[in-house]
């Protein structure tokens, strides 16, 4: 129904712009359905690492600005920075699907959005690049 949509999506927006949100939203979508990640990274844990259609759909979810935002530009700034922070898990197996997660994501909101993905996503994931090359 109509209402359980509205409701799920106002929820899910809070949570994603919350600090740590998008990792929590993520880590909650990709364990809940093809295992625990776990120390011993089961069976499991490598089929959902290698399941793009899901980090995909995910990806794609990020880089859609809900409704109940303000504006787009608040919401690229407060989502942005979570986005380049799921390059640095540490865990193998899990780094592998936030890898995949951020590709898309970064990929998605580059197309839709390119001046505020340059300006949230691709300046700060080129900076240290940058001061390197005018050093």
């Amino acid at each position: 129904p109509a209402w359980l949509r509205r409701l799920c999506g106002h929820l899910l927006s809070e949570r994603l712009l919350r600090p740590g949100g998008v990792q929590a939203v993520v880590r909650g979508v990709l364990e809940g359905t093809d295992g625990e990640w776990g120390a011993t990274g089961g069976a499991g844990a490598e089929a959902a690492a290698l399941d793009w259609r899901k980090c995909d759909a995910v990806g794609k979810i990020l880089a859609a600005c809900p409704q109940q935002c303000l504006s787009l530009e608040d919401y690229y700034r407060q989502v942005c920075p979570q986005i380049l922070d799921l390059l640095h898990i540490q865990d193998k197996v899990a780094a592998r699907q936030f890898q995949r997660v951020a590709t898309t994501t970064l990929l998605s909101m580059a197309r839709e959005q390119p001046q505020l993905a340059e300006r949230h996503l691709l300046q700060p994931l080129l900076a240290p690049l940058h001061r390197c090359s005018e050093a």
